[in-house]
């Protein structure tokens, strides 16, 4: 499937429908939701199926997923097809709790490369680009979908694993590289590292950043700060879980919006205490049901995703698409909230911020918690050699007090003293109060 496939909603929601129905009918082998596929009716026509699926359909949950393969181990009970159908083993991260494994079909990954094309192609990638991976190549999805989906479409794709930073950087130059697929955070090391080791960026015809792993590619002040560090190139957003899969790309034309994959993934969005369907442009979320992923299928599956979904009804998008858009990407987690007296405090909201003040480097976040009170304190580390540490320490400070109406103290560190991440950065250390 591809963007113009489909010319309308009403053709998607046809498609969305009818590969609900099939996704359905093969449940009766999987143990975790054949009781749940045994209750669901489908209805008579495109909008009575799908709101009848949406009324009568529990939602999953991570912790009953991770439940069920502890008790079924060690891939658990939600497998539709006997073991050795299934050739992708992956799993995730396991930052959120323990690591879920996740298997696939030749059939379902075929999927998942379908919708990582789609990342691509939005982003104008394609043969005769040369990708450079800076990961490790561990068992996280992402990085094995985004490496044979690219090789597909002909571009020459250049594995970054088992590498450091300085190595990757060399193997860009020397092999010409025109697109770059890390997290946000990372490109940013990499950026600094080239500065420190004088690698000449004017030899490198890098013309997109493809990030994904961390809410920085859709927030404007990160994308300012990466598209200023690598001197031009055009930062990418996308999304997705190795639950699910690649979830959303980016709008060509609306930089920090994410279209919804919906060929291939029923989206809702909820408020997360009441669970009731959240009006669209509100923030709630993103519940996802996986139509072609067969193997290892999720229904109704709260994401722990922060969105604002905007539908698309008789218009189009500005780019022509008529798939749903996430405004302002990933907003946060509906488990990385902090209240610090009284006010609520997301990642996301303090990324924002930092990135708008020039000259840091890197950031660290200190929550200091007791039984009723939680405190934040802000570690900065300033670029080498500037002479304006006290003011750029008083701006950060002034910002943080007119966002939240809090004080919070910002402190500024030696060089090098903030760690550095290679994936997905962990900047928010939690501990008692001293």
């Amino acid at each position: 499937m591809k963007p113009g496939d489909f010319v309308s909603r009403a053709a998607l929601e046809l498609w969305q429908a009818e590969q609900l129905g099939l996704l359905l009918k093969g449940l009766s082998r999987n143990l975790f939701y054949a009781a749940t596929a045994e209750r669901l009716k489908t209805g008579n026509d495109v909008q009575e199926t799908l709101s009848r699926f949406k009324a009568n359909c529990p939602f999953t949950t991570k912790a009953e997923l991770a439940a069920d393969q502890a008790a079924n181990p060690p891939f658990g009970s939600n497998q539709s097809f006997s073991l050795e159908s299934f050739t992708r083993f992956h799993q995730t991260s396991g930052t959120t709790g323990t690591p879920l494994r996740w298997l696939d079909t030749p059939e379902s990954w075929g999927v998942l490369l379908d919708c990582w094309k789609e990342v691509y192609r939005a982003a104008g990638v394609g043969s005769g680009d040369r990708v450079m991976f800076a990961f490790s190549f561990g068992p996280f999805l992402g990085f094995w979908t985004a490496f044979e989906a690219a090789s597909s479409l002909g571009c020459l794709c250049l594995p970054g694993g088992g590498q450091g930073s300085r190595e990757r950087l060399k193997m860009m130059l020397e092999n010409k590289v025109t697109v770059l697929c890390s997290t946000p955070t990372y490109a940013m090391r990499l950026a600094e590292v080239a500065q420190s080791e004088g690698f000449d960026f004017s030899k490198l015809p890098l013309r997109r950043l493809i990030v994904a792993g961390e809410p920085g590619g859709s927030i404007p002040e990160t994308r300012k700060v990466l598209e200023n560090l690598w001197s031009g190139p055009k930062v990418f957003d996308h999304h997705g879980l190795t639950e699910v899969g690649p979830v959303t790309f980016e709008c060509p034309d609306r930089p920090g919006c994410l279209h919804l994959i919906e060929h291939s993934y029923l989206a809702e969005v909820i408020d997360p205490k009441t669970l009731a369907t959240v009006s669209d442009g509100e923030p709630g979320e993103l519940v996802l049901t996986t139509l072609r992923r067969h193997g290892m299928p999720v229904l109704r599956y709260r994401t722990g995703d922060l969105v604002r979904m905007e539908s698309r009804k008789a218009d189009r998008c500005v780019c022509g698409r008529i798939e749903k858009t996430l405004i302002g990407g990933i907003l946060g987690r509906t488990d990385d909230m902090v209240v610090v007296r009284g006010v609520n405090i997301y990642p996301t909201a303090v990324e924002r911020i930092v990135r708008s003040c020039s000259g840091i480097v890197e950031y660290r976040v200190r929550v200091f918690t007791d039984a009723s009170l939680s405190e934040l304190e802000v570690e900065i580390e300033i670029e080498a050699n500037r002479e304006d540490s006290k003011e750029i320490v008083a701006e950060l400070q002034n910002k943080f007090q007119e966002a939240f109406a809090l004080r919070v103290p910002v402190k500024s560190v030696i060089d090098g003293q903030l760690p550095r991440f290679d994936l997905k950065a962990d900047r928010w250390q939690k501990s008692c109060k001293p």
